[in-house]
């Protein structure tokens, strides 16, 4: 175990081992990108298939990230995912005793404040009377169910029936544990939401109670309809939560400890982020009443 391919192999198949119990598919699959950028880094920079875990230092990593955005089509995001799964790679080598000290002393890894994108109250009726095709159709209604639960796409693939129960009000909940934290995430059904899982719960659908397709074609078709719908944005699975938070709590006044408490976040600081949001969009309504006294 002297070699950072050989460490990293042998992380990725002890992840593999446990697809479904502590981590989902995709996040296995993350790692499996990282590896290859990492392995086309060693042989282009080196002339080597891998290398010694003693030749891991700042420098390294430094110009590996410079490797990532000049070489893939990662932003400066998506280069910091790379970089922050490596770097769990050698924090595993510490903690194992392969190597003493730690190479990232002094690289830091930042991430860039992205736009988040959502729908509004104006896009969203648009998106539920559009007239699709039968596999685009339900595309838009698992969006449309994750955009009034809040739900993420791993979350929505793992949703079944018996997340469903009747809350002390009376009222169908959905009760499940996030995925990605493991923190609960108790969401009261909001009618448009009931009306869409009433029609797809009888289905018997394999997985769960949608019919769910990959994340990637996911993001294919709502690259589609948000194209048919003239919708001036990129419209991705993620979108749906941001929706949530935005239109469909925030802007509807409800209060930030109980979208934050929905979203399951394990950090009001999370949930602050949408709340600039609605800030930003006050800010720019109130400019346009502005030009109205002027």
């Amino acid at each position: 175990m002297n070699s950072i391919i050989n460490v990293f192999k042998q992380h990725n198949e002890n992840m593999k081992s446990l697809i479904n119990i502590e981590f989902s598919k995709g996040s296995y699959k993350n790692y499996i990108t990282t590896i290859k950028h990492l392995k086309n880094y060693i042989k282009k920079i080196y002339n080597a298939n891998d290398i010694s875990l003693t030749q891991i230092n700042y420098n390294f990593i430094y110009n590996f990230s410079k490797f990532i955005l000049l070489n893939t089509k990662c932003t400066h995001n998506g280069m910091m995912k790379h970089i922050q799964r490596f770097k769990k790679i050698t924090n595993f080598c510490i903690k194992n005793n392969y190597i003493t000290k730690d190479p990232f002393v002094g690289f830091k890894i930042s991430f860039k404040k992205t736009n988040r994108v959502y729908i509004n109250k104006d896009e969203l009726y648009i998106l539920k009377n559009i007239k699709l095709n039968s596999s685009l159709n339900k595309v838009r209604d698992i969006f449309l169910f994750a955009c009034y639960t809040g739900l993420s796409y791993i979350d929505l693939y793992n949703l079944n029936i018996k997340n469903i129960q009747k809350g002390n009000d009376g009222l169908q909940w959905i009760y499940i544990k996030r995925h990605k934290t493991d923190i609960p995430s108790n969401v009261p059904i909001l009618p448009y939401a009931l009306y869409i899982l009433n029609i797809y719960k009888t289905q018997n659908n394999i997985n769960g109670i949608f019919p769910m397709i990959s994340n990637q074609k996911t993001n294919k078709s709502l690259k589609q309809i948000s194209h048919l719908c003239n919708f001036n944005k990129k419209l991705t699975f993620h979108s749906a939560r941001h929706t949530f938070a935005t239109t469909i709590t925030l802007t509807n006044g409800v209060p930030i400890e109980t979208v934050s408490k929905m979203l399951g976040h394990n950090n009001i600081k999370t949930t602050q982020i949408y709340a600039q949001v609605i800030e930003s969009k006050i800010s720019s309504d109130m400019l346009k009443l502005r030009q109205k006294f002027i």
